[in-house]
């Protein structure tokens, strides 16, 4: 799969075997038809489904092929139809999760400290959730059916290998315990045992890409986690391509595709983005995405350097929805025309986050994605900088700002590698917690000391014409406790003020908590050369109570810093920008993205409307670069601009969902 194709459909198939004459409306023609109307060039197709069940005329295990269904040349048909019209077929298996083995072979099953099977998803009964350990007979077994696959469909036919479902999971089986002991892991221990279910993950991967690759050389392999992150570089060479599972009202939100493809991208691997076209999760059968929503979830994949994956589920009669393609198609229509100023684009970034997800610890097993992660992101997105997220062993120089959000381990080894940057000229801010060594005399990275938290659970901060110079000249509440420091090799740029007392014991005042006493307390904001200091934890606040107080004190911060900001607008911070160059092609792209995430359902997020934004004029920083032209994209229209310093100033006229503008040299 050397080509990973922008405009990919992953086509679910999990099929009960109590559903009847399955797939007897298939028709290759149709099926293709609809395809290339929709203007899809990849789509990943079933082998095998969570309910155990095969969709191809197996020539191992033939007892396995799904009862009722009645044309079992299905993957066959699908994916001969979609060769002949250069639409890629990737084969879809799962893993870890299969209802036939659970019942069949329960020894295989990966049980808890209590020998129950382990329900990952905690979905009550009928499911198809027990986690299969793949320590097991289960492993060779698939293998054979990997093997299987490939002696059925042929070698010359497959395109590449989605596999589906690989977690790590406390396991306490046999196997597990006694491969454990002998790697010098702990059974007894919680946290060890979670460790080697990742030790395992690593070996399984590498042991099947071997498998394939000996087999099938030229085959996309690819293994979804649901996540990608810092412990995914541990088996990153057995992938060939990164797909990021992420749909927004499923469960994982519209916060965690940007916080991590952010990260991804850097990873060196091509990248799809994966969304669905549900309305709330995988088989939610006979639903739609609201259109606006789908437009966002997909050019946002592109404005961060990704291409673009579409989930549905084929109808048990193996007919697709027209409504379905109609509105995929609609959305695809427009990702075709664009993606010729995405393809090869890098992102330019000028800042830098650390992910405190690096520093997870085994005991903290399944933490999600930091909410200080979230912060900075959503922050950073609506002051409109440019910015990649990374982890301590990334090249710190290709950024002009690190970024410590709240959380970020101490380590010497990271401190020393961050002075030495800073000796280079790079600016740093780090707040609250982040590569502060509790109770070292001073920090050589901040100039300041910290014994302990502060004594009181929410304080406040004062602004002043430094910091906080568009804010009120009055306290304002911090919502989480900071850390108290003082300032030693550092100035103060901004103080903290105190509350009265805690509300505890006998004391209280008012619903909350009690106002400012007016005295002046700990450092708020500290200042060394070109280090920043926040004791508060700015971005979990942020990410807790949406503070603008918090953004726009960060957002000064970052100004003392960080000169020739590359993108400025005059339109509102629901804005979201992202520029990208395309080296070969001498042009940069800027994206634009303008869509309104609500809460209006008890359980998702949602965007049902594009609310059009008119005469928005962009600044770009582009240094000493001659611009030929700056015009609208796919349109080709060309855009008034002037020069200004180191600036291309331009005004886009209409804002309407998502706009591309390409900026040539």
């Amino acid at each position: 799969m050397k080509e990973l194709r922008y405009r990919q459909v992953h086509l679910d198939f999990h099929t009960s075997e109590y559903i009847p004459e399955v797939a007897q409306e298939f028709d290759p023609d149709k099926f293709v038809n609809t395809l290339k109307k929709a203007n899809i060039n990849s789509i990943t197709c079933f082998a095998r489904c969570h309910h155990g069940w095969l969709y191809y005329p197996s020539k191992n295990a033939p007892e396995l092929i799904h009862p009722n269904l009645v044309n079992r040349n299905l993957l066959l048909e699908q994916i001969e139809a979609c060769h002949k019209n250069n639409i890629k077929v990737p084969i879809y298996t799962t893993v870890q999760w299969d209802g036939h083995i659970a019942k069949t072979h329960p020894q295989w099953l990966a049980v808890d400290e209590k020998g129950e099977f382990i329900n990952s998803q905690n979905v009550p009964k009928p499911h198809f959730y027990y986690t299969i350990c793949l320590n097991s007979g289960y492993r060779e077994y698939f293998k054979e059916h990997l093997q299987d696959i490939i002696d059925t469909v042929g070698i010359e036919n497959i395109d590449g290998f989605f596999m589906d479902i690989l977690f790590k999971v406390d396991c306490n089986c046999k196997y597990c315990v006694d491969k454990m002991s002998k790697l010098g892991f702990d059974p007894q221990v919680k946290h060890e045992r979670i460790e080697y279910s990742t030790v395992m993950l690593d070996e399984f991967k590498k042991e099947i890409t071997q498998f394939i690759k000996d087999r099938v050389p030229n085959a996309g392999i690819f293994y979804n986690s649901s996540h990608i992150g810092p412990n995914n570089k541990k088996s990153l060479e057995d992938y060939t391509h990164l797909e990021l599972e992420s749909l927004p009202s499923g469960g994982w939100g519209y916060d965690h595709f940007p916080a991590t493809v952010r990260y991804a991208r850097n990873l060196g691997k091509d990248i799809l983005g994966m969304t669905g076209k549900f309305h709330t999760y995988w088989g939610d059968f006979h639903s739609l995405k609201n259109k606006a929503a789908l437009e966002f979830e997909c050019f946002n994949m592109l404005a961060l350097g990704a291409g673009c994956s579409i989930g549905d589920q084929l109808h048990p009669s193996g007919k697709l929805s027209e409504a379905a393609y109609e509105l995929i198609g609609s959305v695809y229509e427009k990702v075709k025309e664009k993606e010729a100023y995405c393809i090869d684009a890098k992102p330019i970034p000028e800042i830098a986050v650390f992910t405190p997800e690096e520093f997870y610890s085994f005991r903290d097993h399944d933490l999600g994605i930091p909410p200080a992660l979230i912060g900075a992101v959503r922050m950073l997105q609506e002051l409109s900088y440019q910015f990649d997220v990374i982890d301590s062993s990334f090249d710190f120089n290709k950024y002009k700002l690190l970024i410590l959000p709240d959380d970020i381990n101490f380590s010497h080894e990271l401190e020393n590698k961050i002075i030495k940057y800073v000796e280079n000229g790079g600016k740093v801010i780090g707040t609250y917690k982040s590569l502060l060594n509790q109770g070292s005399k001073i920090s050589s990275l901040y100039g300041i000391s910290c014994e302990k938290e502060s004594d009181y659970y929410r304080d406040f901060i004062l602004p002043n014409e430094i910091i906080g110079k568009d804010l009120y000249k009055e306290e304002y509440v911090m919502y989480l406790r900071g850390m108290d420091i003082k300032a030693q090799e550092a100035e103060v740029l901004m103080h903290s003020v105190e509350p009265y007392f805690n509300r505890e014991g006998e004391k209280f005042c008012s619903h909350q908590h009690t106002p400012s006493s007016g005295k002046l307390g700990y450092p708020a904001v500290t200042r060394k050369n070109n280090v920043i200091y926040f004791s508060h934890p700015i971005f979990r606040i942020y990410r807790k109570n949406s503070a603008i107080w918090c953004k726009l004190i960060m957002k000064d911060a970052i100004e003392l810093l960080l000169k020739d900001k590359l993108i400025s607008h005059s339109g509102p911070s629901t804005i979201i920008t992202a520029l990208n160059t395309q080296v070969n092609e001498n042009r940069d792209i800027l994206h634009v993205l303008h869509y309104i995430t609500e809460k209006r359902s008890e359980d998702i997020y949602i965007i049902e409307d594009s609310i059009p934004l008119y005469d928005i004029e962009f600044k770009i920083y582009v240094g000493d670069k001659n611009i030929k032209t700056v015009k609208s994209v796919p349109r080709g229209e060309s855009i008034e601009f002037h020069k200004v310093d180191k600036y291309v100033v331009f005004n886009i006229s209409k804002i309407e969902g998502h706009s591309t503008i390409s900026i040539e040299y």
